[in-house]
């Protein structure tokens, strides 16, 4: 018997009982359709990370402030305020892959601008600030390298604090904003980046010189937050990271064996860290999916089973007339497979409808990915075959005359 008779064979079966084979199929279908769906949410999830980690810019890393205690309490990342000025200057001068480093300060206030008013982030950084990030002005320019060396009052502004301080109408470019009651001049607006993997807005902000935020807002021996650096490739960024923590270590001045009183993490982390979540979230969701598969493939052995029971007769008569037992086997595990795979065909387009509704009604990123699918549509045939070979295994073994003595 070939595979396309046993397959017409089966389809003819499965249709003598059009109800009790939907019925059937029902479990695999809503286990292909909760996979697929499942896993577009979370690969969707995953994605959105991705995208909000990239945004940060290309072989970057951070340098940022570690913990100090004060009376055995641990006060936290940012509180030690050993990163200065001058080692962003050191790493930029001794590290040749380092093609750009941006030290940066940031502090909270009330921005004025007219009769409106905004409170956002103030952050201090270089010019290599907007290259590292590959953050380009929708509107103006950046400053200058001219300005960090005058601390010049001069202010680029997200797109977020643009419309909340200027409108939606208003040209922000050339007017005058006031942070402290220290007057800037707006000489650019940066284009939309959105959220970032931490899940702030990165378009509510004003970026000015460092050395202007050193002198008239946060003070000059305030250490900094945050060092930016920018590797020259991907290949070098785990080189530039180890000659970072070895700079910084000496110029600190820490011994060996000791606690960093700084953090380094490279981009790569960055994105393993924010990833961490979804893709759990996907497996969880996997195996939540997964368990609807199983019970629909207990489905199938289940009237399996009782198909065998019902054509036993029919059998006896099979092997009869010349069918072999393997005839018998592939018979009835072809009726199998073919109601898991018709069942997981149907799934898959559930599953990637219901996807596509939750992207237009909720607005929940989904990504529907050609492995999952494939996945799914294995999965259930591998469901069909598991839970079918037992039943397909029992009627090839019926001897034919009780068989055909079978009432």
């Amino acid at each position: 018997m070939t595979v396309i008779n046993a397959t017409r064979i089966a389809l003819h079966a499965l249709g003598r009982n059009k109800l009790r084979s939907a019925l059937t199929a029902l479990g695999i279908i809503i286990g292909v359709g909760s996979l697929i769906a499942l896993l577009a949410i979370g690969h969707g999830a995953r994605a959105e990370v991705e995208k909000q980690v990239a945004s940060l810019g290309e072989n970057v890393i951070q340098v940022s402030a570690g913990s100090i205690s004060k009376s055995a309490v641990k006060m936290g990342l940012g509180s030690s305020g050993a990163l200065t000025v001058e080692d962003a200057d050191a790493l930029k001068e001794e590290i040749p892959d380092a093609i750009a480093v941006s030290p940066e300060v940031r502090t909270k206030a009330q921005v004025v601008s007219g009769n409106r008013n905004w409170a956002t982030e103030i952050y201090g950084n270089s010019p290599d600030y907007f290259s590292i990030r590959q953050w380009d002005p929708s509107a103006g320019e950046v400053f200058t390298d001219q300005d960090v060396r005058g601390a010049a009052k001069v202010a680029v502004i997200g797109q977020e604090a643009a419309e909340q301080l200027f409108g939606e109408d208003e040209d922000p470019i050339g007017e005058i904003i006031r942070i402290r009651n220290v007057p800037f001049t707006v000489v650019g607006v940066l284009v939309a980046k959105g959220t970032s993997a931490s899940g702030s807005d990165q378009d509510d902000g004003i970026i000015i010189p460092y050395t202007t935020a050193l002198r008239h807002l946060i003070g000059k021996q305030t250490g900094l937050r945050r060092i930016y650096v920018q590797a020259a490739s991907l290949e070098a960024l785990p080189v530039v990271e180890k000659k970072i923590l070895d700079l910084l270590r000496q110029r600190h001045r820490l011994e060996a064996g000791s606690d960093e009183d700084f953090k380094v993490r490279s981009q790569i982390e960055i994105a393993e860290y924010a990833t961490a979540t979804a893709r759990t979230m996907t497996l969880l969701l996997s195996l939540i999916a997964s368990v609807s598969l199983v019970v629909g493939g207990i489905g199938i052995m289940n009237i399996m089973l009782v198909s065998v029971t019902e054509r036993t007769r029919e059998i006896g008569i099979r092997m009869a007339i010349g069918a072999h037992r393997r005839d018998i086997l592939r018979q009835f595990l072809m009726e199998a497979v073919t109601l898991s795979a018709l069942g997981g065909l149907i799934g898959i387009v559930l599953g990637t409808a219901t996807a596509q509704l939750l992207t237009a009604l909720a607005q929940w990123p989904t990504l529907i990915s050609p492995d999952a699918v494939l996945l799914a549509f294995v999965f259930s045939a591998v469901v069909g075959i598991f839970f079918g070979y037992y039943p397909a295994r029992k009627a090839s073994r019926l001897d034919p005359i009780d068989a055909l003595r079978y009432e």
